[in-house]
């Protein structure tokens, strides 16, 4: 498992499989596997689905398809169902994290997401994502936890995305109708060829089948982000991970996550002001692989806000050296400028972060 940060995805069917609630009877094993990778120095995120599911007898309902405020009704009790049910199999304490696509869109909550994840992660805390179901609308909507693994991949910087259901992986031909069909063991490249492998799902509590696995992957992949689809009834699978062994479907990252968020930041990314910094800023940059502290920065020119990106200039020989997501606009860093990171807090009256550019958020020039 040469994976240093993982997003771990675990479907409605594993939480709840009877549809009657939470059971333990598919999570144990997967609490296992995620214990036997944080003590071997792996960070993990978990995304679960199953909120719907397990606060589903609690609210009365008198139709096979319950309508909108009534399933939202049954993840708000459900929610506290499933995450008392997860903590209950892992020793370190667990986080919960409710978000929305629209959340993932707004830079500056984006970024507060991040560094939530960065801060729980660096405090060996288990973040547990759900989509915020009983607010979201259909426009702040994700709509699948598949797809939002995928997101919280992107917005934690993990470099591998575990999606496990009850289905094996990716066939050639769908394995219900066709018992020759056989598990494709590695996808190099996703193509319409591989969406029209997947048929829709069966399973009457899921909100995705193996088309959002496929999407979650792609969206994944390009971004340097090795994905499998694997499993998770199954014992042997987490023992084959912890080996090495692929007992699913892999598909390959064409670079490295590191490379690939380097290329997105250097090449597509467009800066929207200038910080000015001195000698020992860009030296610790430079040399040291630093993040950016205020107390390194001279000017700032440009208008942006959190979330937003900026290239960092050497005030002496006014040469761009990176270029980096600051983590304050362009009006608080003009307050905290020169200041040590301990004043923040006293100058702005919050401090949503210590650094100004986290080194993971830059790409030097």
């Amino acid at each position: 498992m040469n994976f240093k940060r993982a997003v771990i995805k675990v479907g409605s069917a594993l939480v709840s499989p009877e549809n009657k609630g939470c059971s333990g009877k598919y999570l144990l094993a997967i609490a296992g596997f995620i214990t036997e990778c944080q003590q071997a120095g792996k960070e993990i995120i978990l995304v679960s689905s199953g909120s719907v599911a397990a606060g589903r007898q609690l609210i009365q309902h008198c139709s096979l398809i319950p309508s909108i405020p009534t399933k939202q009704a049954m993840a708000s009790v459900g929610q506290m169902q499933m995450m008392a049910n997860w903590q209950r199999f892992f020793d370190v304490p667990c986080s919960q994290l409710l978000i929305t696509h629209g959340d993932l869109k707004d830079r500056e909550r984006y970024i507060n997401i991040k560094n939530t994840l960065r801060i729980l992660l660096n405090n060996n805390i288990l973040p547990i994502v759900n989509e915020n179901d009983t607010v979201a609308t259909d426009e702040l909507k994700v709509g699948d936890n598949d797809n939002l693994a995928a997101l919280v991949a992107l917005v934690s910087d993990a470099d591998c995305l575990f999606i496990f259901s009850d289905v094996d992986g990716v066939y050639d031909q769908d394995p219900r109708h066709n018992p020759a069909a056989k598990l494709i063991p590695e996808i190099s490249e996703i193509t319409d060829e591989i969406y029209a492998m997947a048929g829709p799902t069966t399973n009457a509590i899921a909100t995705g089948g193996m088309t959002t696995k496929i999407q979650a992957a792609e969206k994944a992949v390009e971004n340097g982000i090795e994905t499998y689809i694997l499993n998770g009834s199954r014992n042997d699978v987490f023992e084959s991970l912890l080996k090495g062994e692929n007992p699913g479907t892999r598909f390959r990252a064409k670079q490295t996550a590191t490379k690939a968020r380097k290329h997105w930041l250097k090449h597509t990314l467009k800066s929207s002001g200038k910080v000015y910094l001195d000698k020992g800023a860009v030296n610790a940059i430079i040399n040291q692989g630093a993040s950016l502290l205020p107390s390194g920065i001279n000017e700032i020119l440009g208008k942006f806000i959190a979330g937003e990106s900026v290239d960092l200039v050497n005030a002496n020989s006014k040469q761009v050296i990176a270029k980096g997501i600051c983590q304050y606009s362009q009006q608080d860093l003009l307050r905290i400028k020169g200041c040590n990171s301990n004043e923040i807090t006293d100058i702005l009256g919050f401090c949503p972060s210590k650094v100004i550019i986290h080194r993971d958020d830059m790409v030097v020039l």
